[in-house]
């Protein structure tokens, strides 16, 4: 039974992984439940995302606060309205581990009776919310069920989370210690990225700790089409927030002079978007509210290339290997990756030809990168990024679930 916080139809990119666990694993020969929120409130949904057909999706009524960043809750209220809209903030930063915990009240009762009633053998827990993974430690403890932890984003010190203020640390002093109760009670850990299994091998684990990473869903691009165009589009999904800054990209974007035509989708800052307006960018910067996932495929198909912003975090960054990098690549189109240059996104691009590095922090070097792909679409175009098949099989997501499906295997051994 997989428990998760994020499944549709809430949206975002978070939602991937467990959706294509439960479509891929009965496949597998394993019979596959899914325990998630009725509505996590969360601020983005995507009514057109495709439900897993032999998986068994049950909710448990959700009672909590709303997620998104403050600023987009806010956005649009006024008054009274906007008075108790903040207030409700507030309120949401003193629930710990994270402001989604309160789902534990009933998902925890809903969990133990569906393992009982369905003789469920592993409860596999995937964070973030890092609360996710006290429900199923509660699951398998009440049922004697076998627990595997899986984490997209570390639990120990996140690249894009802050702790300089007295509430965020006292919040990551609760994640590290939600990561301890994984360490001593997981039958088994499995982490997005080596980085993120290096630091939870480093807090003695009593179970194995298994690297696998996101992958690329080839089958949902199939058919997408691009349209010529003359000019150069250069496309960026996803949201920011933490350390993800996009100025050091904008600031080359002006110097360059280039023509082209930059389009962010997803949640953009507003301190972002005003520090944007004095470049003077006018329509080579464009701003896309967020969108369902077929559009955003839809979209970076049509472009002539791809923007993947990775922040040095203090070191941090080299570590992270995001679905985003997984989606670019299965999209085709080139990829201009303003990353840590000996990072793991850099090392994947670099293997696979994927595109051009340039690090996050040197305007001149990203503006290098852009004049290079520039200069490339000017003098013939861009052609699509070709993997050999040996790459397609090994990033594909069928091939990660197949990896997920021996860790679960092996906690029965």
């Amino acid at each position: 039974m997989i428990v998760s916080f994020y499944f549709p139809p809430a949206g975002g990119g978070g939602v991937q992984r467990p959706l294509k666990l439960a479509q891929y694993l009965p496949a597998m020969g394993i019979e596959t439940h899914v325990l998630a929120p009725d509505d996590p409130r969360w601020l983005h949904r995507d009514e057109g995302l495709r439900m897993p057909t032999q998986a068994w999706v049950h909710r448990a009524r959700y009672v909590g606060v709303s997620g998104g960043k403050p600023s987009e809750v806010l956005a649009g209220t006024d008054g009274f309205e906007r008075a108790l809209t903040h207030a409700r903030l507030q309120l949401r930063r003193l629930v710990v581990p994270d402001e989604n915990a309160t789902w534990a009240v009933t998902a925890i009762p809903a969990g133990i009776r569906l393992v009982r009633e369905h003789e469920i053998d592993v409860v596999v827990s995937t964070s973030p919310p890092p609360s996710t993974h006290l429900i199923a430690a509660a699951i398998a403890r009440a049922t004697g069920a076998r627990w595997v932890a899986d984490l997209r984003d570390s639990l120990v010190a996140h690249a894009h989370r802050r702790a300089d203020t007295l509430a965020t640390k006292a919040k990551a002093a609760t994640h590290r210690r939600v990561a301890q109760l994984v360490a001593s009670r997981a039958d088994a850990i499995t982490c997005v990225s080596e980085a993120i299994s290096e630091e939870t091998r480093a807090i003695g684990p009593r179970g194995p700790v298994v690297t696998i990473p996101n992958g690329c869903d080839f089958d949902d691009v199939v058919g997408l089409e691009r349209s010529p165009s003359d000019r150069f589009r250069l496309t960026h999904t996803g949201s920011f927030f933490g350390r993800r800054d996009p100025r050091p990209f904008l600031q080359a974007l002006s110097d360059s002079g280039l023509d082209v035509a930059t389009r962010f989708l997803g949640d953009f800052r507003e301190a972002d978007r005003e520090w944007a307006v004095g470049l003077d960018l006018g329509d080579r910067l464009e701003l896309i509210p967020y969108a369902p996932r077929s559009e955003s495929l839809a979209l970076q198909r049509d472009s002539e290339a791809l923007l993947l912003l990775i922040p040095e975090a203090d070191g941090r960054g080299k570590g992270v290997l995001s679905g985003k990098v997984f989606e670019y690549i299965a999209v085709g189109r080139p990829i201009l990756a303003v990353v840590p240059p000996d990072g793991a996104a850099a090392e994947l691009i670099r293997e696979t030809a994927a595109g051009v590095v340039a690090p996050p922090d040197d305007t001149t070097a990203i503006r290098s990168a852009l004049d290079e792909l520039h200069g490339r679409w000017s003098d013939g175009g861009l052609p699509d990024v070709e993997l050999a098949p040996e790459w397609r099989d090994r990033l594909s997501r069928r091939t990660r679930v197949e990896e997920m499906a021996a860790v679960l295997r092996s906690t029965l051994a």
